[in-house]
């Protein structure tokens, strides 16, 4: 099957729309990385209760947001390789947010954990360009984001231990996955089921450490 089959790449985008878009990624991706890490390094009782409840401060410091925001880039660019770019461009700029302040603010650098997220980063560049094809037609493209959702899904739930919550905004990211990749009932199903087969699998082979 051609790639062309399963979603179309949309042309005739301008240079200059593409490259705002980016940039605006860039910048959010930096700001989302500065904010991160000042949050880290605050204490708990500087944010409003409903922020201490939800643990939105060790939120950005777990997978599911940073598997949510990659998702949605990558599917709502208009082609996978735009996908694939703005994706690793996003991570790159968060990190760069991330450990300048670090650094120059806090005076340090984890350099062992940014390597860790360096790796990540580049290994987004192929999975954004796979995930950008999650919108499209066919059995490939229901199996795409059944996989997305099932990550996230096992992000916010035990399957393999007993049945209970990890973290709530894990169960608001998971959601959302849902509501951004939703397709037709039929086509849903399957990508709901699929998702759990996911899940399990993913939760066997990375047990939960968060």
């Amino acid at each position: 099957m051609h790639l062309n089959d399963i979603r179309t790449p949309e042309k005739g985008i301008s240079l200059k729309r593409q490259l705002m878009e980016t940039i605006g990624i860039v910048l959010f991706g930096f700001a989302l990385g500065v904010l991160q890490k000042w949050m880290d390094g605050s204490p708990d009782n500087r944010f409003p209760l409903l922020m201490q409840r939800l643990d939105i401060g060790n939120y950005f410091g777990r997978l599911a947001v940073w598997i949510l925001l990659a998702t949605v880039i990558s599917i709502y660019s208009k082609t996978p390789l735009r996908a694939s770019i703005n994706t690793f461009l996003f991570f790159v700029s968060m990190l760069a947010g991330y450990y300048l302040y670090c650094n120059y603010i806090l005076g340090f650098l984890p350099k062992a954990y940014m390597m860790v997220w360096v790796v990540i980063s580049f290994a987004s560049i192929f999975f954004a360009y796979v995930c950008w094809y999650a919108r499209g037609e066919g059995m490939i493209s229901i199996l795409i984001s059944g996989a997305i959702i099932g990550v996230l899904f096992a992000q916010a739930f035990s399957l393999t231990q007993g049945f209970y919550v990890y973290h709530i905004m894990e169960i608001i990211t998971w959601m959302i996955g849902v509501i951004v990749l939703r397709r037709k009932p039929k086509e849903f199903a399957i990508e709901l089921g699929f998702s759990i087969v996911i899940a399990v699998v993913y939760q066997f082979a990375i047990p939960y450490w968060g």
